[in-house]
């Protein structure tokens, strides 16, 4: 659902009082969008599949908007957990690193990066997002993840260290 679609769907705007404050549906979506696609971008390697993942997960924010209380986090599970289940029905990785690669806007060490975070195991590739593009804590990545944080300390150590290796 863009934007668009969203605007026709709904005729005045639903009102939320989150930790932050109030705030509307509307500016939540035009505030995290971009955000939320990127971040899908980076957990699937595919444009098409991260507009959608993100568009999805605003969908399920918009639906469940009076029942959350933090509705950015809720937004970041949404889509992790849409990213896990594009990747289990994405038919060849070839495909994912292609689309990469032809991307007009991305430079080529950033095109290097995201080929070797591809190859990194998947548990290693969330964790490394979550923390350095996403910007969370050890202890905020393992509730998202939902395992221990001693875990996730060592899925950076060796995430980072596999590219590292392979970025030299």
């Amino acid at each position: 659902m863009g934007w668009r679609a969203y605007k026709e769907m709904v005729d005045e705007p639903t009102v939320f009082r989150d930790v932050r404050g109030d705030g509307s549906f509307d500016a939540f979506f035009v505030d995290r969008f971009a955000e939320l696609s990127r971040l899908a971008f980076l957990l699937t390697g595919s444009s098409g599949a991260s507009e959608e993942i993100a568009q999805d997960a605003c969908e399920q924010v918009f639906r469940r908007w009076d029942d959350i209380t933090h509705p950015r986090a809720y937004a970041r599970v949404a889509v992790a957990n849409g990213s896990r289940a594009w990747g289990r029905r994405r038919s060849s990785r070839a495909a994912n690193v292609a689309e990469v690669e032809h991307a007009s806007a991305v430079d080529a060490d950033a095109i290097a990066v995201r080929t070797v975070l591809a190859d990194l195991p998947r548990d290693e590739r969330e964790v490394l997002i979550w923390r350095f593009y996403a910007d969370l804590k050890v202890d905020d990545i393992a509730a998202e993840l939902e395992m221990p944080a001693g875990t996730v300390k060592s899925h950076i150590h060796r995430g980072l260290a596999r590219m590292h290796k392979e970025l030299s």
